[in-house]
């Protein structure tokens, strides 16, 4: 049996563990002071106070969500040999999908990794670790990263707001190279990268088989990409010939690698930069009455907690509201939410609602989320965090 450190499960607390749920909260652990003693991050061993063995989870003593399983096997090492293991694993699906260079490679709990986030980018590899766990392992995982892929560099973008809730600092950090550029290769085009200061890991992966969609109506279509980031959807409709499009963003850097990839694929010419923020430039082009044939809204998340999920629900319908107006007869409204903290029936009738107040009928033509690169924990509806909407507008 494995060396590692022994906590016990509090009576008729092991309900949701037994379920197999991969989280242990504070209130369900016998909080000894042996176990607050314990650094942050480290693997240990669980029972329930009947004896049974749960497995080896990552443990911190300061946080809510106090364990994090990692293996169900009770004699498992989580060593370097185990840290490759999960990684090669993780990579093999993403191989076996089909998915190629530029891909999420590692969903945190659905592939294994509580915590983890991993994005390649061609030779690039953005790492985010979101609790101390993984944190502390990273030197574990950067190993494992060099043998299976050799990247020419690995950026830490461990600047998630969900850190302080495991008492980590947030930065943004290279961690192996000399160079933290990259290039992101979809639908044809290349995508310049700033992994070290663009939002998240440097590409949002998980709207790809949206952005295809989109951009399938795109032929001979105006567009407006609103929160376009560095452009992914309107310079994939651009490339599959739509007529113009404005791609509006706060970011001026974000902006500007956009503007880089138009120039590169020769699609400057239908492509124009609106930098604003985004819900008022909404409003003041619904006043003046523009209109596009195609409206994406694929806004940050509205809701960052729990606390937030009525105000994002309220800001949901209003952007659905103004992205609904400014859609020509005909035409069509993809909008989408990355705020895991609201369901995705919340999020349906907030957009609902705010076509209605459009005034705008509306047929639902596609309703999902990520794609398979972002897999699901059963047991974790969070980890459905994407909903996208596609609507046809009379």
């Amino acid at each position: 049996m494995s060396d590692l450190p022994l906590l016990r499960l509090l009576p008729g607390r092991d309900r949701r563990v037994k379920s197999g749920h991969p989280w242990v909260f504070s209130n369900e652990i016998a909080m000894t002071p042996a176990a607050r003693a314990l650094p942050p991050g480290g693997a240990v061993r669980i029972e329930g106070d009947d004896g049974v063995k749960h497995g080896v989870w990552q443990f911190n003593p300061h946080s809510l969500i106090a364990a994090r399983l990692l293996d169900r096997e009770p004699a498992a090492i989580p060593d370097a040999a185990w840290f490759r293991a999960r990684l090669a694993a993780a990579i093999a699906l993403r191989r076996r999908l089909g998915l190629g260079a530029h891909a999420r490679l590692v969903h945190a709990e659905a592939d294994g990794l509580p915590g983890l986030i991993l994005d390649r980018h061609g030779d690039a590899l953005a790492l985010q670790a979101n609790t101390a766990g993984m944190e502390a392992a990273t030197p574990l995982i950067l190993e494992a990263l060099r043998g299976l892929l050799a990247p020419r560099c690995v950026v830490a973008r461990n600047d998630s707001a969900v850190r302080a809730l495991e008492g980590l600092p947030q930065e943004a950090r290279l961690l192996h190279g000399t160079d933290a550029t990259a290039t992101v290769e979809e639908g044809g085009l290349r995508f310049a990268l700033d992994l070290m200061a663009g939002q998240k890991t440097g590409w949002f992966h998980d709207q790809r088989e949206n952005r295809a969609r989109v951009a399938a109506l795109a032929q001979g279509a105006t567009m407006l990409d609103a929160f376009c980031h560095t452009g992914g959807f309107g310079l994939t409709a651009a490339a599959q010939g739509a007529a113009s499009v404005t791609l509006l963003d706060r970011s001026e850097p974000a902006l500007a690698l956009a503007m880089r990839t138009a120039e590169s694929h020769g699609l400057e010419g239908r492509v124009t930069p609106l930098r604003a923020e985004a819900l008022e430039a909404l409003e003041r082009m619904a006043a003046e009455g523009r209109r596009f044939d195609i409206v994406v809204a694929d806004p940050p998340a509205f809701a960052k907690a729990r606390k937030d999920i009525g105000a994002a629900l309220r800001a949901y319908q209003r952007l659905a509201r103004l992205a609904a107006t400014l859609v020509a007869p005909g035409g069509f409204l993809f909008i989408a939410s990355c705020s895991h903290h609201v369901a995705p029936p919340d999020f349906a009738t907030a957009v609902a609602q705010g076509l209605w107040r459009a005034r705008r009928e509306a047929r639902l033509l596609f309703s999902g989320g990520a794609g398979p690169d972002h897999p699901v924990h059963p047991m974790l509806p969070e980890s459905a965090y994407l909903k996208a909407q596609l609507f046809a507008l009379a």
